[in-house]
């Protein structure tokens, strides 16, 4: 099945062709027409399989079909960290890129003064947390009566952080009439009493997560400094032959400081993130899939929609804010029957994402402890390691 045979609108299909997607991922296959039926969803899934798109794209597709001048918040969605409110509202701004549908993200932790702005100019769709949301709510800056979707996400950590009684407050707020999408990786007996609150004759969505794909694919853990990390990148791609590598940085910022780290090594790279034109990015994935370049150095949201049968590794330079994007990389490389490697590096300020991955993934990442730029003697048990875990335990984490 493409995306062609979900009945979507062109201005849709011409943005997810951009991307480079083609076949739509389990959720999406199930959820999309059921979304675009208005049908209230109950999804059990995880931030791994396309969940994000799932919901994203026929919100789209809906409030273009329906643009009718009304001004005024169309669609919520209310999301538990900043992280993931901010990969949300790129998602938007992907998927939408051909529409006229305007969307901003608020969180707290920065000033309010440009979310304010933002909200002041309208928009259709609203990404945001609990807690800057009821703020901006109680200051008179947003007005939800106009909603007709709202999207809980992430529901069980929004209970594991203690933001329920926030989202309470929120729901408390929107109208009656809507409908609602619910998205939780697991369903403790709150959530569950929540759905059914919320929810009125859910379509339910279930897909396992891709946890799976960590069982095939060859992992690797390197202790390193954080100044370390370019020359630890071009040591491995040197001294193992790697024919090609997706390289994963946090920033648009940190993956244009790789490959200019590269090229001077002479090696073949190039970047692809958000301030790349869509032209730039598109011919850096041709060249990098007709073998023209080595190594390409890409940040999560621009990664979407990469799918290369042959890719031999995959590099997480910069381990991820959240640790299902960690499962999401690594499962670039091992596909049709091929098998993969995944190698990562943890300087020591990572050590609470390398913690959310091993918790997530259920399994130990073996640590390869001898090579040539280790992390400062002491770094790894004094800020990366639990204290009171023995020595052992340095070996495999």
């Amino acid at each position: 099945m493409s995306f062609q045979n979900l009945e979507l609108i062109e201005p849709i299909l011409k943005a997810l062709t951009a991307e480079g997607y083609t076949t739509p991922t389990p959720i999406q296959k199930q959820a999309i027409p059921l979304v675009l039926e208005r049908k209230d969803l109950l999804g059990c899934a995880q931030t791994g399989t396309g969940k994000t798109a799932a919901f994203a794209i026929p919100i789209l597709q809906i409030l273009q079909q329906q643009k009718n001048g009304r001004s005024g918040i169309k669609a919520l969605v209310l999301t538990p960290t900043r992280e993931l409110a901010i990969q949300i509202d790129e998602s938007f701004a992907a998927y939408g890129r051909f529409t006229s549908i305007k969307h901003t993200v608020i969180f707290g932790g920065v000033s309010q003064f440009n979310q304010v702005n933002s909200l002041r100019r309208g928009v259709d769709v609203l990404i945001a947390t609990p807690g800057r949301l009821l703020d901006l709510m109680n200051q008179g800056f947003i007005d939800l009566r106009q909603l007709e979707i709202f999207v809980l996400d992430e529901a069980d950590r929004m209970l594991d952080m203690g933001f329920i009684h926030d989202v309470k407050k929120v729901i408390a707020k929107l109208p009656v009439k809507r409908q609602t999408l619910f998205f939780s990786a697991t369903m403790p007996a709150e959530i569950q009493k929540l759905a059914n609150m919320l929810l009125t004759q859910p379509s339910k969505v279930e897909v396992t997560p891709p946890s799976s794909t960590v069982e095939k694919i060859e992992q690797s853990l390197y202790f390193t400094n954080k100044t370390d990390k370019q020359k630890l990148l071009l040591h491995l791609l040197d001294e193992r032959n790697i024919p090609n590598a997706l390289v994963f940085t946090r920033t648009k910022h940190g993956a244009d400081k790789v490959v200019k780290f590269l090229s001077r090594a002479q090696i073949k790279s190039a970047a692809i993130h958000g301030n790349k034109s869509q032209n730039a990015r598109q011919n850096a994935l041709k060249d990098f899939k007709s073998g023209n370049i080595q190594v390409l150095v890409a940040t999560d949201i621009a990664a979407r929609g990469i799918d290369i049968d042959e890719l031999s590794h995959v590099f997480n330079f910069d381990l991820p804010n959240v640790p299902e994007t960690y499962v999401h990389r690594i499962g670039r490389t091992g596909r049709a029957g091929h098998s993969g490697i995944a190698i990562s590096f943890c300087d020591a300020e990572e050590k609470s994402e390398l913690r959310d991955i091993v918790k997530l993934v259920a399994k130990p990442i073996p640590v390869v402890e001898e090579h040539p730029f280790p992390l400062s003697a002491g770094a790894v048990t004094q800020k990366v390691l639990p204290k009171q875990r023995s020595r052992s335990i340095q070996r495999r984490y």
